[in-house]
């Protein structure tokens, strides 16, 4: 295989560390821009990922990173935002005028592959902020690279991801390990949870595949969840396993309202909107990934249990940090 020269937009997060690896085990080599690069340690130390401290939000910055670059990927994304119309700045920011200007970046530079990361659930009509945000987001892309015929698009909309250094099933296990029990908001919303490194090959596997070029797929693992039963067997597999009831909407929503003024981001009114759209794929989707995308994703029951259960590095470092109080 060739080697390219690949820029990744968000690629020092939790998915774009995992395509980073990939792409810089095949040789490919791969720039990641970040506001901090101390974000980013985890990636210097692959041999043909080049961190660089920039601000890609920059319309100016924009066109100097695409320079020799053979493909671009854009993973970026935020799970919260302002209330204002018709989704917040934060998601205007991130989903919207961000996926606008890369997209126009890269028909500016006549690079011939662009790679978009959606949503499972993107809509103009769905109920959440952010589920339209990222269908608004897919829009921008299209329409800035549709008189630039020179750049091939594929999008790819995810289910929830988990794996090791995941915000989802880690957080409720760690949840679990100090409270008593857990009151769930909208526990009957399904989502067919995906593996990171799953989504992560599917990326690489399409960059070079010309069948992929215009279309969208959905990702999803092999088995639909309820977010109780998720919550449940991230307690049993970490050791803690504690009762979950669901909460009504009206005490889910007021949870939510409160949660959205602490501190740290946790969870939002407009997070539960989104569950209110189940996070599932067809039995043809899922097929369709075993064949455009050359993936078979894995269960979450053959994968979770070897980093939920603490005995995993980072797991153990992170029960360090909870004990200090870090």
């Amino acid at each position: 295989m060739t080697s390219r020269n690949i820029l990744i937009i968000g690629g020092s997060g939790f998915i774009g560390s995992a395509i980073a690896a990939k792409l810089s085990a095949q040789g490919n080599r791969v720039l990641v821009p970040t506001r901090r690069r101390e974000r980013a340690k985890h990636l210097i130390t692959l041999p043909t990922v080049d961190v660089t401290e920039t601000d890609v939000h920059d319309t100016q910055t924009l066109p100097g990173l695409m320079q020799g670059i053979d493909a671009v990927i854009n993973l970026a994304g935020v799970l919260h935002s302002d209330t204002r119309t018709p989704w917040g700045k934060r998601f205007q920011r991130a989903h919207v005028d961000l996926a606008r200007k890369v997209a126009e970046a890269c028909a500016a530079a006549g690079v011939p592959r662009l790679l978009h990361m959606s949503s499972l659930g993107a809509h103009s009509n769905a109920p959440s902020m952010y589920l339209r945000s990222k269908a608004a987001g897919e829009a921008a892309v299209t329409s800035a690279l549709r008189a630039a015929a020179g750049t091939a698009l594929t999008v790819f909309r995810p289910s929830v991801v988990f794996g090791q250094g995941d915000k989802f099933i880690n957080l409720f296990a760690r949840l679990q390990r100090y409270a008593p029990v857990v009151p769930l908001g909208k526990p009957d919303a399904k989502l067919q949870c995906i593996w990171v490194e799953d989504v992560a090959q599917a990326f690489v596997n399409a960059l070079d595949a010309p069948h992929t070029f215009g279309k969208t797929y959905g990702l999803a693992g092999p088995k639909v969840y309820t977010l109780k039963q998720l919550v449940e067997y991230a307690g049993q597999v970490s050791g803690h396993p504690r009762p979950v009831f669901g909460l009504p909407d009206r005490l889910a929503y007021l949870q939510a309202w409160m949660m959205e003024k602490g501190p740290v981001e946790m969870l939002s009114r407009d997070n539960l909107n989104s569950a209110k759209v189940d996070s599932v794929i067809s039995a043809a989707a899922l097929l369709t990934m075993k064949t455009a995308l050359g993936i078979v994703p894995a269960a979450m029951e053959a994968v979770a249990p070897g980093y939920l259960s603490g005995h995993s590095a980072r797991e153990r470092y992170m029960q360090l940090r909870d004990h200090a109080g870090r």
